[in-house]
């Protein structure tokens, strides 16, 4: 155990991940922009424009509209999509809490379908059990930058009359069946928050090839106002969730790096996939579900305390992160177990008196955030193939001390 880095030993990996990554060109573009003085949107207008004209070609959709960050850009999603108080709308509990706050935001209630065990996406297999007559929409989370089973979704959501909104805040140009994420259903959505594999710090972004839905998000991002009607004219109950040029130039800038990056993160996680097989107790996630390009925002494990002489995850990965292995344990709750479920804290929201989380259950969800499931972050995944053996190495040095 001594020669373990958590105990003062060697580390494992010894480069220290950056991110955001960065050069003279991203700082030119941005101090462009800050000389020019032309900072607003939309009253400055030309690089927001620019770079949603990119990202739409990028996905291969005919609209993508910039908004502040993720969280609104599923919440103007699914207010365009026409939900009233008290619908239901089906989510994953493995996810950033946002998926299921926005839900709330609409005035709607998160009807929680637990996850497939091989990918940790919501399981295509358990949604239609889910379904009620109040059911207006799903929302599958492409996890991690997996890509969801969205024929089958989409067969579902066509059967019962759904809105289908992708959550592509991981999925920044993967792809299912050669199509970009969040292309696929009515209207996906994607962060641009710092840990994000493209990034301005904030930001956010909404896709669609729906003309109506385009319609109404635009005028919902920009307090209401409409093509054609004037400054002071306000026909929807919108908010300013505009973003700014320099957001924009810095997006701009840094989507020219995506595809590789994204080449390299789809090839290391193929590899380390190989090499964590080797490892009894460590399984990554299944692929060959659809994906044909996965993003790795993250690198999930799951990991058998089991093999390694009853260590807790907890304790594994901290063990691993002292290796040098940029890791986390993962979400230590599933969403509806957060006080905001289980207090049914919804303050002024529209959400019915009879709603209640205190005895769902999704007990997949719950193995993953309390044994199973431990995350490579995104940078990490940029490195090289010597690093990920690197990576092989300290969960292999780790077990060879924990079983001495």
């Amino acid at each position: 155990m001594k020669n373990l880095a958590i105990n003062g030993g060697a580390k494992t990996v010894e480069r220290d991940f950056k991110w955001p990554l960065f050069d003279e060109t991203d700082v030119q573009m941005v101090t462009d922009i800050v000389r020019s003085g032309q900072w607003g949107n939309p009253d400055c207008g030309g690089e927001v424009e620019k770079f949603e004209q990119e990202f739409a070609s990028f996905c291969g959709t005919k609209y993508a509209l910039a908004c502040v960050n993720g969280s609104v850009a599923l919440r103007l999603a699914l207010i365009a999509c026409g939900v009233k108080p008290g619908d239901e709308v089906l989510v994953p509990p493995y996810t950033f809490i946002a998926t299921a706050s926005i839900v709330i935001e609409a005035n709607c209630v998160p009807v929680f379908v637990d996850i497939d065990p091989r990918t940790y996406n919501m399981d295509a297999s358990k949604i239609e059990a889910a379904i009620t007559p109040k059911t207006r929409a799903i929302i599958p989370v492409h996890f991690a930058g997996q890509a969801c089973e969205m024929d089958e979704i989409l067969a579902i959501a066509k059967k019962y009359g759904l809105r289908v909104i992708e959550d592509a805040c991981h999925g920044h140009g993967a792809e299912y069946k050669g199509k970009k994420l969040g292309s696929i259903g009515d209207a996906g959505c994607f962060s641009f928050q710092s840990s994000k594999n493209l990034t301005s710090g904030e930001g956010g972004m909404v896709v669609t090839n729906d003309d109506a839905l385009c319609e109404m998000m635009n005028s919902l991002r920009n307090v209401g106002r409409v093509e054609g009607g004037a400054w002071y004219e306000h026909h929807h109950a919108g908010c300013n969730y505009r973003i700014t040029q320099l957001q924009a130039v810095l997006l701009s800038s840094q989507l020219k790096r995506l595809e590789a990056q994204t080449l390299t993160r789809h090839e290391n996680g193929g590899y380390l996939n190989e090499l964590l097989s080797e490892i009894e107790g460590i399984t990554p996630l299944s692929r060959g579900l659809g994906e044909t390009r996965h993003s790795y925002h993250i690198y999930i494990f799951k990991y058998d305390k089991e093999k390694f002489n009853g260590l807790s995850k907890v304790q594994f990965s901290k063990m691993l992160a002292a290796e040098g292995v940029p890791c986390f344990m993962g979400y230590p709750e599933p969403l509806y177990r957060q006080p905001l479920f289980q207090k049914k804290n919804f303050m002024c929201y529209a959400i019915p008196v009879g709603t209640d989380y205190t005895n769902v259950h999704c007990p997949v969800t719950e193995r993953a955030c309390y044994e199973e499931a431990v995350w490579i972050m995104q940078h990490a995944m940029l490195g090289t193939r010597q690093e990920m053996e690197l990576f092989a190495s300290a969960i292999k040095k780790i077990k060879k001390a924990i079983m001495e």
